[in-house]
């Protein structure tokens, strides 16, 4: 094994912090007063270094800035084109317009919320509370409760083997493990029970994502090669992104709406 890779294996083997996204966010929110403070109080080298870096990032934000506020521009008069013009002045281009970048921007932003609008874009956000159940270990006396169990739905793949009982964190119990889904096509109005490839994204945590907790708004990967979908070339499509719409726990199922 690569010596590089030691962090991203631990990371597969045990997981993370359970408050790992809000340390995150912490830190992010600090670095503009440490940067403060660093502008502050360095001295020498060091703050010059500091300075010629925060230089460097100021030119490219005034960049940034000023090619987002760009707007059309002619670039040259609007004389009629007809009107016959001396030699000097034939080798002068027509008048063309400029790109304006800020609404090309927005076009962009547009389209591609538009490509990845889903049917329910707002779910209610499941607390970790909710989600496990503390499961104490240990003797009597010292009893440790680092252990979870998953009370909600999950899906896990066909190569899943749990690992020994001694180094698992979360428990997900066989009797509510899922395969399939019941996928409609909101076009072709069929539902169809496909099996489940994987769950791409859960709205309320990247820890729930991981262990592949199935709720209301999650977004799966089913296998639409029952369905015989074709790509733009020419393919058969064969993996196909679909949102959630029920409730699994409450319903005993899971139904979903295909992302066309």
């Amino acid at each position: 094994m690569p010596q590089n890779e030691y962090m991203e294996r631990w990371r597969k083997l045990h997981g993370r912090r359970l408050d790992h996204e809000e340390r995150q966010r912490k830190k992010t929110a600090r670095e503009g007063h440490k940067a403060s403070e660093d502008a502050q109080n360095l001295r020498g080298l060091r703050a010059k270094l500091m300075q010629q870096r925060r230089h460097k990032e100021k030119i490219q934000m005034k960049k940034q800035i000023k090619a987002h506020e760009e707007r059309n521009v002619k670039s040259a008069s609007d004389k009629d084109p007809t009107t016959p013009l001396p030699n000097y002045l034939l080798d002068r281009s027509n008048p063309t317009q400029a790109k304006q970048l800020s609404s090309a921007i927005k076009n962009k932003r547009a389209e591609k919320a538009a490509k990845f609008q889903v049917p329910l874009p707002k779910v209610r956000g499941i607390s970790e509370e909710e989600m496990f159940k503390v499961i104490n270990t240990g003797k009597k006396m010292q009893r440790k409760g680092w252990k979870r169990m998953v009370t909600k739905p999950t899906f896990v793949g066909p190569d899943f083997t749990r690992r020994p009982v001694k180094y698992e964190r979360f428990i997900r119990p066989m009797g509510l493990r899922y395969k399939k889904a019941h996928v409609t096509h909101p076009e072709l109005a069929v539902t169809v029970q496909l099996p489940i490839l994987s769950v791409k994204k859960n709205p309320s945590n990247p820890l729930y994502t991981q262990l592949g907790v199935l709720t209301k708004g999650t977004i799966l990967e089913v296998n639409v090669s029952e369905l015989g979908l074709v790509t733009a070339g020419g393919k058969v499509a064969w993996g196909r992104y679909a949102q959630v719409t029920n409730t699994p726990e409450n319903d005993g199922c899971v139904n979903a709406v295909l992302l066309v």
